[in-house]
Formats: structure tokens, C-alpha cells, sequence
């Protein structure tokens, strides 16, 4: 299992919100790319990337920032979502040295979608599910579907996707613990891997999710905890190679 920091980017700025409202933002940064660097030197292994203006847009707002990102560290595995709806994004990311797109809003409204990209990018899809008590939400978070989180990821089973983004929404950047039953019955539902995502808070949440890794779980992406320095990367990454 490997930790993957979270820079969520809004106007420019890395920024983290509470529970996806954009009315709840605190800046952390408004130099992504140094701060890339920073996890970077801490041996961050993946980042994960949000366009958070994108995803209420519905098409890329801080693609250049991403840009400059995957130009600064070439060799640093990076998945972006936010705002990715139309294959020319998906192209365009990944011509610019983006390794995995993360579809949510698509995965849910034009599932078919996900179909098309695994067959022309394989390897490169990844979908992201975003669940308010069990139940998937679009837009931003903005708009509930009508469908479960297992039965959403189970749609894709057999589709090529490289792996399952799982939010809580409920607990995404408000330092409440991570929900780790909802994550562990997900990944074990699935043969696709989950990282896990929301309310990854110290490391409690490291230890519990490292106990049941062995369900499926490849990855925790780490965001407010990293910025308020109640998860160091190093060592959290460390206990985990050593357990």
C-alpha cells in the first residue's frame, strides 16, 4: 500500500475544502508545483492531482498548473480528476506526462464512457467514487445518483479499470478518521484495487487501513492530515513497507 498526497487545486492555489464545499476552502499554497516538491523530497511514490474549479465546470480549469507539475517531476506517477468528461481532456492529460485520469461524474451519468477510454487508454482509467452514506454523488458532490458504491464499482468489473478512487464524503477533509469498513467491504467486493480517500487523519488510520490492506486496498491518498503535520509521509510510508 502505498500514501498519496492530495494537492486540490482552486483559482491556481492548493488549497483543501471540508467535505467538498467550496465555501469551506482553507489555502495552504498558492505554488502548487513547490509544493509537489515538498512530498517529492518526503519520497512520495503517486500524487493525486483535483481540479476542483473543473469539476464544478465540467472541463479543466487548472490544466497549465498540472502541466508545469508533470514537467517538474517527470518520473513521478500522477493521477488527476476533476472536470475530465470528453476523451480530448483524457488525451491531453496524458500527452502531458499525467499517468491516470480519475472519471467520476462520467463513470455515473455515461458509464459507457468508461468503456470507451479503458479500450483506447488501458491502463490509464482509473474511476473515482464519491459516496454520502453509501450512495454516489456527481457534480462536485453537488448531486446525489441513485446508486450504490458496490454496485457502481461493480459495473466496471471486467472493464479495465486500473483502480477505484473511494471517498467519504461525509468525512473528506475534516480530520474525523478514515471509514474503514465502508473501504474494506468496497475493495473486497471488487477485484479491482481501492484507494482509499476522506478522513485519513494520523496514524490510527494508517495502521487500521494497513491491517486490511490485504481486501484490495493499494493506496490511501492523504491530504489535510500532511498539511496540518499530524501524518509525516516518510515514517507513514516507512511503517507500512515494514508491516
Amino acid at each position: 500500500m502505498i500514501l498519496i498526497p492530495a494537492i486540490d487545486l482552486k483559482q491556481g492555489q492548493c488549497v483543501r475544502l471540508r467535505q467538498g464545499r467550496m465555501d469551506e476552502t482553507t489555502v495552504f499554497s498558492d505554488d502548487p508545483v513547490a509544493m509537489a516538491g515538498k512530498w517529492v523530497a518526503q519520497g512520495c511514490q503517486r500524487l493525486h492531482l483535483v481540479d476542483l474549479d473543473g469539476a464544478f465546470e465540467g472541463s479543466p480549469v487548472n490544466a497549465d498548473v498540472i502541466e508545469e507539475i508533470t514537467a517538474a517531476f517527470p518520473d513521478l506517477l500522477i493521477q488527476v480528476g476533476g472536470g475530465i468528461r470528453t476523451v480530448d481532456t483524457v488525451e491531453a492529460y496524458l500527452a502531458a506526462g499525467v499517468n491516470y485520469v480519475i472519471i467520476g461524474t462520467q463513470a455515473v451519468k455515461k458509464p459507457e464512457f468508461i468503456t470507451e477510454l479503458c479500450a483506447e487508454f488501458p491502463g490509464n482509467v482509473i474511476v473515482g467514487i464519491d459516496a454520502k452514506n453509501g450512495i454516489v454523488a456527481v457534480q462536485g458532490w453537488t448531486e446525489d445518483s441513485d446508486q450504490s458504491a458496490e454496485h457502481l464499482a461493480l459495473r466496471f468489473e471486467d472493464q479495465g479499470v486500473s483502480a477505484i478512487v473511494y471517498t467519504d464524503i461525509n468525512r473528506d477533509g475534516m480530520m474525523q478518521g478514515v471509514n474503514l469498513e465502508a473501504t474494506r467491504q468496497l475493495a473486497e467486493s471488487v477485484s479491482i484495487p481501492v484507494i482509499a480517500s476522506g478522513g485519513v487523519t494520523d496514524m490510527r488510520d494508517i495502521k487500521a487501513l494497513n491491517s486490511v490492506k490485504h481486501a484490495g486496498i493499494e493506496g490511501a491518498i492523504i491530504g489535510r492530515a500532511l498539511y496540518e503535520r499530524t501524518i509525516n509521509l516518510k515514517k507513514a510510508q516507512r511503517y507500512i513497507d515494514e508491516h
